[in-house]
Formats: C-alpha cells, sequence, structure tokens
C-alpha cells in the first residue's frame, strides 16, 4: 500500500528541467482560439497566443494549469501573433495570474477600430506592468536556448531567402487562384518555424490564403516539416495545398472549435496532404460530420460542450516524437 502511494504522489510531480529530455508542446483548448505551450529540455517556455478573455477566465485558467503541469513558475516568452480576440484577448488575464517575462510582437495593431484599440490598449497594459517587448520581423530568431524558433511571416511581410530545408520548386503553384487582398491582422500574423535537432514544427497563426501563397511560390520557402498546426483553425480562407502539401507534414494537429474552423474542405487538403501520417483535432467538427473529422480517438473534445482537453506532443531531436490525447490517453509515436 505504501508504494502505491509513493508511486501515486511521484505521477502528481510536475516535470522539472532537470528531468526533461524532449521539447513538450501543449495544445491548450481555448474553444476555437489558439495557446500553444511549448517547454524545452532546459525549462525555457515559449507562448503562443492566450485565448480568449472572459468566459470566468476559462482560457488563462486552463493555460496556468497547462505551465503548472509542466513545473512552470513563469513564462519566458509570450508570442502573439496577431491582433484579434481569440489570440492576444487572453494575455491581460493570463498576465495578471502567471509572471510572463517578455511578450512578442509584430509592432502595433494595424486595425484602428473599436475592438482593436481596444485590444491594443489592454495589451499596453501588460507591457506597462513590467512585462519586456520585442517586436519582430521576418528573418529574426527569437532568443532560445535549446530551440531554434524562426520568424517566417510578420506584418504582411515573410522572408525572402528560403529556410535551411526549403527552397524546393512548388508543382501546385498555379493550380489554386489567388483571392482577394485579406486587409485584417490575420494576414499579418507571425508566422514560425521551430526546430530541435531535426525536428520541424511549424505555426502560421491565422496567416490567410494569398500571405501563404506568397511563402510557397514559386519554391516553397519552409519546406518539409515533422509538425504542422493547421493556420487559422482550419478556416477555408486559409490552407491552399500549395502550402500544406508543400510542408508535407508527417502529423498534423487542427485547433479548431466545434463551431469554428474545422472547414471539410480544409480537412481534405489536410488529410491528403503527401506523407501524412495522422491528423490530431482539438474539437469534433460540426461542419464536418462523418465525412470531415478524424477518428474519434483522435479528437480531444467530442462534445462541443466539453471540459477542454489538450493535446500533448513530446519531440526528441532526432524527429521521434508521441502525441497524446489528454482526453483518453490515447498515444502514438512516429518514428522518422
Amino acid at each position: 500500500m505504501g508504494r502505491f502511494i509513493t508511486l501515486l504522489i511521484l505521477l502528481s510531480v510536475p516535470m522539472l528541467a532537470a528531468d526533461r529530455k524532449t521539447l513538450d508542446i501543449t495544445f491548450i483548448d481555448t474553444e476555437g482560439g489558439q495557446a500553444t505551450l511549448l517547454v524545452t529540455p532546459s525549462g525555457e517556455s515559449l507562448l503562443v497566443d492566450a485565448g480568449f478573455p472572459g468566459n470566468n477566465g476559462r482560457d488563462s485558467d486552463r493555460i496556468v494549469a497547462a505551465a503548472k503541469k509542466a513545473g512552470l513558475t513563469k513564462i519566458d516568452y509570450l508570442l502573439v501573433t496577431h491582433y484579434h480576440l481569440d489570440h492576444v484577448g487572453g494575455v491581460p488575464e493570463f498576465a495578471a495570474k502567471f509572471p510572463v517575462g517578455t511578450v512578442i510582437d509584430h509592432g502595433e495593431n494595424t486595425e484602428t477600430g473599436r475592438q482593436g484599440a481596444a485590444l491594443q490598449e489592454a495589451y499596453q497594459k501588460v507591457i506597462a506592468s513590467g512585462a519586456k517587448r520585442l517586436t519582430v520581423k521576418p528573418g529574426d530568431v527569437l532568443p532560445l536556448k535549446d530551440i531554434r524558433v524562426e520568424v517566417v511571416t510578420a506584418r504582411g511581410e515573410r522572408i525572402t531567402k528560403p529556410l535551411s530545408g526549403g527552397g524546393q520548386r512548388n508543382p501546385l503553384c498555379g493550380q489554386e487562384a489567388r483571392r482577394d487582398n485579406d486587409p485584417t491582422e490575420n494576414a499579418r500574423s507571425i508566422g514560425v518555424l521551430i526546430t530541435f535537432g531535426k525536428f520541424r514544427f511549424v505555426d502560421l497563426g491565422d496567416l490567410t490564403w494569398n500571405k501563404e501563397l506568397d511563402i510557397s511560390c514559386p519554391d516553397h520557402l519552409i519546406g518539409p516539416v515533422d509538425l504542422y498546426l493547421t493556420t487559422h483553425h482550419g478556416f477555408d480562407q486559409s490552407g491552399p495545398a500549395a502550402i500544406v502539401h508543400g510542408l508535407k507534414p508527417r502529423v498534423a494537429i487542427m485547433n479548431n472549435g466545434a463551431k469554428k474552423g474545422g472547414s471539410p474542405q480544409v480537412w481534405k487538403i489536410v488529410s491528403s496532404s503527401p506523407g501524412l501520417q495522422d491528423l490530431w483535432q482539438l474539437h469534433y467538427s460540426i461542419a464536418g460530420g462523418k465525412e470531415a473529422n478524424t477518428a474519434e480517438e483522435r479528437i480531444a473534445n467530442v462534445e462541443e460542450k466539453c471540459q477542454g482537453f489538450g493535446i500533448e506532443v513530446q519531440a526528441d531531436k532526432n524527429r521521434t516524437f508521441t502525441v497524446t490525447n489528454l482526453r483518453n490517453g490515447q498515444k502514438e509515436t512516429y518514428k522518422p
């Protein structure tokens, strides 16, 4: 009995930096927003976005819980991909509950309407309260030690030269028409490629169609990745085959909500990507129905009114990584 109790105590203890040998990524459910937590082997942390505000502190509480589970006492870097409610809106609430060292953004909000101004004002208060600010542009590399975080897009601009592993001529270019230019903050999203040894993970925020074509045609400037967070929650304003199939992800994570994102058109593009082994989703997509949802064991939340389960990834430098569904413990390991 005593041995059993000791085991339970050990299982409940947060992971310490000295015990961690992998890059740990948690895709936190913010009901169709974004909050992705990365923790490096040395214990440095990067949080990408902080979900929505309000809802009785729902999203900020979920992020705090994930951070504590990872053994963190602060967030070293909080990257704001763009100034929309479901990405930056939760930053002030989270920063009031958990220390943040440096916030990273693309500059001032380009949307000057009432909501944009309110979001900017609340965000500025976080900076005024003591967080440092780092404004980035394409080509910049974030100052983390164990991982390389390269800025691919920011404020409507993109890198002009291919990243290491990119530069391949893209045969899909010209098959998908360009659309009307997107004037919103989505098109100004910070997109990053994160490299840990040979493991590559890409997150392009809510980047939209034309901007994605710009970084994938005529040459794909990013190249193949191991893990892909579907752009823009799986909305069909984003995700042309030219970029997705050029990324050739081994695994994709869709951070959709039950009624947000998860477009059947995007789902089909991602699921047909060459070399894709699995697609995992944060939510069952009501719009997708039976035809455009992954298998239930790889969906973190199968009901619209859910408990907010997330998805965890543990990756090593040799491109082996494990994905775990926190709802049911379903786990898959992918080897190169």
